[in-house]
């Protein structure tokens, strides 16, 4: 018996999480069957007694798998990893996974902290910005983190299809939620083009495509 008939996942998602999207996109370039768990974060239900049961934080993802709830992204993906070794998302080498953790690092943990959902409530309801000013720090943290990315990447000899090598890596899975949502809020990509080719080369790719928000069972109909 496979992997991936052993485990059953579910994961607790919203569709515009950039959280959970990395994790949507592991899934789906590992070709794991998984069930969707909607929790709308608009309307607080990552706040209700049944969901911060899973996860005191009151944060998606959380993935359900075989009665065990895990929480964080990078965490659960590197359960992924493990569990389902046969499409990898690290490199072989030892040099090559750290450059690839410290890619994703760099976005999960120095980028997207400052721009997500509770943040930004927090700089309109308890700080009084108003959009403008809250777009405006949105856009500084996004232009510095993606000034960095762009030099790494050069630095690297970047392909311009994927971050690192000739197959997606964690990396990927971590930048493309993040250009998602700088796109979301106006953020010029011309400056960054080989962040630009990497997003591009991805979004024409059936796992990125199944993986994105708007593909989402919890999606607003257009």
């Amino acid at each position: 018996m496979s992997h991936k008939e052993i485990w059953m996942l579910k994961l607790h998602s919203y569709y515009r999480s950039s959280a959970a999207y990395r994790v949507r996109i592991a899934l789906e370039l590992k070709n794991l069957h998984w069930e969707s768990i909607p929790v709308n974060l608009g309307l607080g239900e990552q706040s209700l007694e049944t969901f911060l049961k899973y996860n005191p934080q009151g944060l998606v993802p959380v993935l359900e798998s075989n009665g065990n709830h895990f929480s964080q992204s990078l965490a659960i993906i590197e359960f992924l990893e493990e569990m389902n070794p046969e499409t990898p998302l690290l490199p072989n080498n030892i040099v090559e996974r750290a450059q690839v953790r410290r890619f994703a690092q760099q976005i999960a943990m120095e980028i997207h902290p400052l721009n997500n959902l509770r943040v930004l409530k927090y700089l309109e309801n308890e700080l009084g910005l108003n959009e403008d000013k809250k777009t405006s720090w949105y856009l500084h943290w996004i232009a510095e983190g993606f000034s960095a990315l762009e030099q790494s990447l050069k630095n690297t000899d970047c392909g311009a299809q994927f971050c690192f090598g000739e197959r997606p890596s964690l990396a990927d899975v971590c930048l493309i939620p993040q250009v998602y949502n700088g796109l979301r809020f106006h953020c010029d990509l011309s400056e960054y083009p080989i962040i630009q080719s990497i997003w591009d080369h991805c979004m024409t790719l059936e796992a990125f495509k199944r993986a994105a928000p708007e593909s989402q069972p919890d999606a607003p109909e257009e």
